[in-house]
């Protein structure tokens, strides 16, 4: 199950991140050679796919171990402490992840309410760009939450370990 909810934010990620690619593409190209066919609204729509990325791609930085974190502490305290740091730092993750989908939802209920639309000529329902806070939020949330119950369940710190050297996957969690 988590194999086929990584390929989809994988593959959600790449796609979105191919048609920002290919319309940022046409858009520098029609400039120069085909103004009349150029999309006055290009960089607006690159940003709401890329902002889309970003997010869902959040979720496999959580998968992956790949968010920014204080290694050099971890390396120096006693395996008992690092697990219970980890345990700590997924609480915290959750909390704070879990806030922002709350908060999300509201910027997005309120987009909704008011009728929010882009300035540009596209006049694009800004509550589906908003939508991004609280997917990602919400992602990273049950990401993290997978994590904490593999740091609780495991019974060695080193079974939630990286499998190798540089790596960030972990064996224990995923």
């Amino acid at each position: 199950m988590l194999t086929i909810w990584d390929r989809a934010e994988q593959t959600i990620a790449g796609l979105l991140g191919i048609a920002a690619l290919a319309l940022a593409l046409w858009q520098v190209a029609s400039r120069y050679f085909f103004p009349q066919n150029s999309i006055s609204y290009a960089e607006e729509v690159i940003v709401y796919l890329m902002i889309w990325a970003i997010m869902i791609v959040s979720s496999q930085l959580v998968r992956a171990d790949g968010h920014v974190r204080p290694d050099l502490v971890l390396n120096v305290v006693p395996a008992g402490v690092k697990r219970s740091m980890e345990a700590f730092n997924s609480v915290a993750a959750i909390a704070f992840c879990a806030a922002l989908a709350w908060y999300g939802w509201q910027v997005v209920g309120t987009a909704l309410l008011i009728d929010e639309h882009s300035a540009s000529d596209l006049r694009f329902p800004m509550w589906i760009y908003y939508a991004a806070l609280p997917a990602g939020g919400l992602l990273m949330s049950l990401r993290y939450l997978i994590r904490l119950a593999g740091l609780l369940s495991a019974r060695t710190w080193s079974a939630v370990l990286p499998r190798h050297a540089g790596g960030h996957e972990s064996p224990g969690i995923d």
